[in-house]
């Protein structure tokens, strides 16, 4: 999972660097799936076939597919303008907004204590937007819809355990993607000016499946509430990225900011790992 992170800060690196040298968001994303496409049939089609190619929920599928490139979409649009630090940060709020949404999609009750928490996620966000300061920037509003996105990213997942092999939902995800934005990005194409934009290129399609294999193996080797934590060792990563690449250093109130959602976020983690050991313990 720590892996995952690095493989994750990877792919917004160099979403970044693409775009500040003129390549398209369009192709940067198109080649993102492409590569994460071509490594999942390389790695799952020898070993399990072309099942990998059946869903037994292919309407989830659908929308989960879409809600993960849209998003990526956003991300990357929102990378041009902004620094590391800030997106990811925004990201953090994930558990809060699923928290939220998981009580009328998966049915999921949520107590006093974990609407304070989200509450108090939510005053951190603030301080990392800003809406009332001169630092505020509109492409913080992508931000959020990639929050948005995200979430329902893993609200899909959710619905799909135990239903879908994680094989098929790689060659979904990756494939539904590559397929909508080929036409639009060949449309726009541009070709890289030299070595290192090429190498920059190709390393992210690398990335993303790697990230996301590592993901998927991680989450069968240890239950999720042992590893969710580990999702906030990114802005570890963004900011060392945002220093020696972009020399962009994070805002004391990005800094706070962060503090505050990663406290809500550890304690609503600590909150439905209770839970469930509560219910273990019943069962």
């Amino acid at each position: 999972m720590a892996l995952a992170v690095i493989f994750f800060t990877g792919i917004d690196t160099s979403a970044k660097w693409l775009s500040i040298v003129g390549i398209p968001v369009l192709q940067i994303v198109f080649v993102r799936y492409a590569g994460h496409f071509l490594i999942s049939l390389i790695i799952y089609v020898p070993r399990e076939g072309f099942q990998v190619f059946h869903s037994n929920a292919p309407k989830r599928q659908i929308l989960r597919s879409c809600a993960l490139f849209m998003g990526t979409v956003l991300n990357f649009q929102a990378l041009k303008f902004l620094p590391i630090t800030v997106t990811t940060t925004i990201s953090f709020a994930g558990p809060i907004v699923i928290t939220l949404m998981a009580i009328p999609i998966l049915g999921e009750k949520v107590g006093l204590r974990r609407i304070i928490a989200v509450c108090v996620g939510f005053v951190g966000v603030l301080l990392v937007v800003q809406p009332w300061g001169q630092s505020f920037h509109p492409a913080m509003l992508l931000s959020l819809c990639v929050l948005l996105m995200a979430s329902t990213y893993f609200i899909m997942t959710r619905l799909l355990a135990g239903i879908e092999r994680n094989a098929t939902q790689q060659v979904w995800s990756s494939g539904i993607a590559t397929i909508v934005l080929a036409p639009f990005a060949l449309n726009v194409w541009v070709w890289p000016n030299n070595g290192v934009d090429w190498a920059v290129l190709g390393i992210i399609g690398f990335c993303g499946a790697m990230g996301h294999i590592a993901v998927t193996t991680a989450h069968r080797w240890a239950d999720a509430s042992i590893l969710a934590p580990l999702i906030y060792t990114q802005v570890f990563w963004a900011a060392l990225v945002g220093v020696v690449i972009f020399n962009t250093y994070p805002t004391v109130w990005t800094l706070a900011g962060a503090a505050v959602i990663i406290a809500s976020g550890l304690y609503i983690w600590r909150r439905e790992r209770y839970k469930k050991v509560q219910a273990n313990l019943v069962g």
